[in-house]
């Protein structure tokens, strides 16, 4: 019995250890963002770039913000505030303290959203990101040194190139984490392998090389970025003769078909790798005109549920939702409901006109803001535009905010309705603008404020009139 408690005993606090050492913890100063909320967001897949936010916080009155959550492997993250955003590399049992700035030093600030880097403090040297940035500087060095070679003496090149891989090879084998090496490894396969010289690589020679006897490294950044761009254009790439495979299986809507047919490419012998080709393949597919949109989304539904490596049914996920979303010049997605006044109506009742989408939270201050300026434009823009609010069941049993008094469509609909996902809505007001042959103008739309750039919808409206006017004489 005293063994029994003793194993138990093992058990649990190995456990505890275990899901102790996979938190991180984030911490640090943003005095540009004070009472603003930061944003860890996750990257799903490389393929489609999803993100999912994984922990979030808000800026104290002091500057400082903290976050701790548990992740299972390390990964490189993004730090989003507002538009701006910034990445780091995490670990678990990661302790980091940052500085998240307002923009760089050495950039203009752009009110649309910047591209930062964190600065840290205390680095510890045994964390991901102190070798990432140790390893950058070593490759930065080496190119200064000998970029000029690349093409002046690419026998020369290569000999140091070689000698900088086997000095590279040799530090991080020593190094007790797998992801660095093969971050350094990938990086290098990106940068320097691909410089345009003489004695550069094939393209088989780099399969047999970086991707033959590689496991598929679904989070490392360096990995997926040059698994990319190896298999980016596939279609332009395979033999005539696949490349009329491929076609067949995608007019029958048959993923095995176009397995077995990309199967006769050397290059994708192995069928996880195959597999994700396929998906990346059809993505880049989507927007031309000599392909069908239904069969290729029919294809990666079908990965979606019945891939055959589970890894690869949430990127065909991803990448439907990355088709399918709403994009300025795409097809706006389908709606029905049923106005206050108690027609029913979809996308369909409202063609011929410009749509000027209004989702609204009648609970909230700055949505009730905005109604008086939506009344005007209605009033200056109604023979051209044609208005509709959105506005979510729960809100309008809190406050109803005398919406239906509005001279426009208005539409209570249950929270779970599919028009709040079909158009991404993430917050409210949110606007879209849709043209008269139900095609997306503005997704999101300017609204009756003006934004960072001091814009507004009202522009866009009189620019709009201004062309309709001049079409009728």
């Amino acid at each position: 019995m005293m063994k029994l408690l003793i194993v138990f005993l093992c058990l649990a606090c190995s456990f505890v250890f275990g899901q102790e050492n996979s938190f991180v913890n984030i911490k640090g100063y943003a005095p540009a963002y004070i009472g603003q909320k930061i944003q860890v967001k996750e990257i799903e897949d490389y393929i489609s770039m999803h993100t999912s936010t994984i922990a979030s916080s808000t800026i104290n009155s002091d500057s400082t913000f903290t976050m701790t959550f548990s992740i299972a492997e390390t990964q490189k993250v993004l730090l989003t505030i507002e538009n701006n955003q910034s990445f780091l590399y995490i670990q678990p049992g990661g302790n980091y303290t940052i500085y998240f700035p307002q923009k760089d030093k050495r950039t203009p600030y752009r009110p649309a959203g910047n591209q930062v880097e964190v600065t840290f403090y205390d680095l510890d040297s045994n964390d991901i990101n102190y070798k990432v940035l140790g390893f950058n500087r070593w490759m930065d060095n080496f190119l200064a040194l000998n970029y000029a070679d690349a093409l002046r003496n690419p026998v020369l090149f290569n000999k140091n190139l070689d000698s900088f891989k086997l000095a590279t090879e040799k530090y991080y084998l020593k190094d007790t984490g797998q992801y660095i090496f093969d971050y350094v490894r990938f990086t290098i396969a990106n940068t320097i392998d691909n410089i345009q010289q003489a004695a550069n690589r094939n393209r088989y020679e780099k399969h047999d090389f970086y991707i033959k006897h590689q496991p598929v490294l679904y989070r490392n950044d360096a990995y997926m970025d040059y698994f990319k761009k190896f298999y980016k254009g596939m279609m332009t790439t395979i033999p005539m003769e696949v490349n009329n495979r491929v076609y067949l299986g995608l007019l029958k809507s048959s993923p095995t078909v176009i397995m077995n047919a990309l199967g006769l490419e050397f290059t994708l012998i192995n069928m996880r790798i195959r597999e994700m080709v396929m998906v990346q393949l059809l993505s880049e597919l989507y927007y031309s005109p000599e392909y069908p949109q239904t069969n290729i989304l029919t294809v990666l539904d079908s990965v979606k549920s019945n891939a055959l490596f589970s890894a690869n049914k949430l990127i065909a996920t991803n990448i439907i939702n990355r088709l399918t979303e709403v994009v300025n010049g795409g097809k706006a997605p389908q709606f029905a409901l049923e106005t206050l006044k108690g027609e029913k109506k979809g996308l369909i009742n409202y063609k011929g006109s410009y749509l000027y989408l209004h989702f609204y939270d009648p609970t909230s201050e700055k949505n009730k803001i905005e109604l008086p300026i939506l009344k005007n434009l209605y009033q200056k823009y109604n023979k051209e535009v044609t208005f509709l609010t959105i506005c979510k069941e729960s809100d309008y049993r809190k406050n109803k905010n005398n919406i239906d008094q509005l001279d426009w469509d208005v539409a209570i609909v249950p929270d779970e309705n599919s028009i709040f996902n079909n158009y991404r809505v993430v917050s409210n007001p949110y606007y879209i603008l849709i043209d008269s042959y139900s095609y997306i103008v503005q997704a999101p739309a300017l609204g009756p404020q003006p934004n960072n750039l001091y814009e507004t919808i009202d522009k866009v409206f009189f620019e709009l009139q201004k062309a309709l006017n001049q079409e009728k004489h």
